[in-house]
């Protein structure tokens, strides 16, 4: 498939039923929803040819097409944001490949989604893609189980993804670098509808991370790198430090 012939579908899943911040999708940050605030990065995006919200929730809808946005309901028994990205491409039969966006990261950089989805679309051999960025040798992330970590080949694909440290420094090289990986990917259309009718793995559930799953399957997952580092919302408290920084 040429690059010519792509069409990449950007799909940010957001679900109100959030176990520490019930409705955060709606979550009001400097005067807009949440949402809106990572609708409009991706809307600045140059390689996508359509975002869709994709939400449960008709309350998330109706705010999303309110505010000039594409919202696409789904089931609400899905199990993951993947799962969720899958059932919208449906909806889209024309998208040869699936961007699937964290929408939880207002300040998401459009440069890093426009990288990962030339990149899946310029090898029409990748199957899947996502991001990383390096962590310096003495931050406590490292050893974090909250914060995953990947390791790379010599070609950038992935060769593992934990939360515990990894590589293990038994022997710590110079020039050894850590990376803290980024919850963002991209999907070839095949592959991601593969991917969702694969049973979680058993390292997908020792780890409870589902890129895994492709790895155990002998798939290959290409790494971009960036510096750039988007802060996630995960509570009300995150969210009223990103209030008051977008605010000032």
């Amino acid at each position: 498939m040429s690059n010519e012939s792509a069409q990449v579908l950007g799909v940010i899943p957001a679900r109100w039923g959030s176990t520490r911040f019930p409705g955060k999708p709606l979550h009001p940050i400097a005067g807009k929803p949440l949402i809106q605030h990572v609708w409009e990065q991706c809307t600045k995006c140059r390689s996508l040819a359509r975002v869709t919200v994709a939400t449960d929730d008709e309350r998330i809808a109706n705010a999303v097409t309110e505010f000039g946005g594409h919202a696409t309901i789904t089931r609400d028994d899905h199990l993951s944001g993947t799962d969720r990205a899958s059932e919208v491409a449906e909806a889209f039969p024309d998208a040869t490949h699936i961007i699937n966006i964290q929408g939880d990261e207002p300040l998401i950089d459009p440069d890093l989604i426009d990288q990962l989805a030339e990149e899946l679309t310029d090898k029409p051999d990748l199957p899947m893609i996502t991001a990383a960025s390096p962590l310096q040798p003495d931050d406590p992330m490292i050893d974090d189980p909250n914060v995953v970590k990947t390791t790379l080949d010599k070609s950038g694909n992935a060769l593992y993804f934990s939360r515990s440290c990894i590589p293990h420094p038994r022997n710590s090289p110079d020039e050894l670098i850590y990376y803290r990986h980024q919850g963002i990917y991209g999907f070839r259309r095949d592959f991601l509808f593969d991917f969702v009718q694969w049973p979680p793995s058993l390292l997908e559930q020792t780890e409870s991370l589902e890129q895994l799953r492709a790895l155990e399957h002998g798939a290959r997952i290409r790494v971009v790198l960036t510096d750039h580092t988007s802060p996630g919302v995960d509570t009300p408290e995150q969210a009223a430090i990103l209030h008051q920084q977008l605010s000032s």
